[in-house]
């Protein structure tokens, strides 16, 4: 018997929730490619250690970019070694809720439910991110009561008011942690003249980054190539000098919060200030990310417990009673 899937299929990670287990498969979506012979060669955590580190003949590439999928093929090769590592084989082909941003389009819809279909679907259905993680926070999205989401995942950046069950009003940009690194890298190369990769960067924005002054005066260590001698060099980065580098990608964030904000209907809206609304993605551990948006918006700002698994977990919610939230899915409402 085929057990039933749900796949969040992020920019930044893949996580898959099997039916009656919970979750499964917790990756970064990364695949390595032999560009010579075509083979993959590694796929998730093996395939991230190798971003920046291969010969030339080794690409290691996200699939999806800012929330869509940029290479047809391979994400379709990656969707099938997903439903491999979790158990799918000719003989028993599961049911698969898939979650994507939704701001995608009408032919990026039917390239995901096509590219899960041939790797082994019988069935594949949609459900929207911002959708998906109401239902992961368990917040009451069938009640006729303001329910705001921010997810801040990998390639977007998606605000979604929920009411009775759908969605009321909605904001998506295409920003999200991948241009908070690549800020950071940015500034880095235009400042101190060194040039360091997106794992780097990473790195720095977890260890010192924020989106409001915190009170640790840590400071980090970075090591990169000096573009003018092509030495190695190292320098040392203050909190503010980050916070500084990622101001822009940060306040594009912020501004599309306000602006979903503004497209609230005036009884939700007086709904919000006495729920708040509730941040999800990775993006949404940022440091003081969830402060600059309560002190932008003036409306309590939460960061749900599982930010990075409340997308997957709400998809895992529509698998467990499939016909009951079938309603959820994009083209059912």
């Amino acid at each position: 018997m085929a057990r039933d899937l749900a796949i969040d299929l992020g920019t930044a990670n893949t996580l898959v929730y099997a039916k009656g287990q919970g979750i499964v498969l917790n990756e970064p979506s990364v695949i390595a490619l032999n560009q010579q012979t075509g083979d993959v060669l590694a796929m998730g955590q093996e395939a991230w250690q190798m971003i920046g580190r291969t010969p030339g003949y080794i690409v290691a590439v996200r699939p999806l970019r800012q929330g869509a999928i940029t290479d047809f093929d391979v994400t379709q090769r990656m969707i099938r070694l997903l439903l491999q590592r979790a158990g799918v084989s000719k003989f028993n082909r599961p049911r698969v809720v898939i979650c994507v941003p939704s701001a995608i389009t009408e032919v990026e819809r039917r390239a995901v439910t096509e590219a899960a279909r041939r790797a082994g679907a019988a069935d594949a259905q949609l459900i929207e991110q911002p959708m998906a993680a109401a239902l992961g926070a368990y917040l009451p999205v069938n009640e006729p009561a303001a329910n705001m989401v921010v997810d801040v995942g990998g390639g977007t950046s998606e605000t979604a008011l929920i009411s009775l069950g759908g969605v009321v009003a909605l904001q998506a940009v295409r920003v999200g942690s991948f241009d908070i690194d690549a800020a950071i890298q940015t500034f880095i190369r235009r400042e101190y003249g060194i040039a360091i990769g997106e794992r780097t960067a990473e790195e720095i924005k977890v260890a010192i980054g924020s989106a409001w002054p915190v009170q640790d005066d840590v400071k980090a260590e970075v090591r990169g190539r000096d573009l003018m001698s092509g030495l190695p060099k190292t320098v040392i980065l203050s909190p503010q000098e980050v916070r500084e580098a990622i101001s822009e990608p940060v306040s594009s964030i912020v501004d599309s919060v306000v602006a979903c904000l503004g497209e609230a209907p005036p009884e939700l809206a007086h709904d919000l200030i006495v729920r708040g609304m509730h941040l999800v993605g990775g993006g949404g551990m940022l440091k003081g990310l969830a402060h600059r948006l309560a002190e932008e918006t003036e409306i309590p700002v939460t960061l749900v417990d599982q930010p990075l698994e409340a997308v997957v977990l709400g998809a895992g919610r529509c698998i467990e009673a499939y016909d009951q939230l079938r309603v959820m899915f994009m083209g059912n409402r």
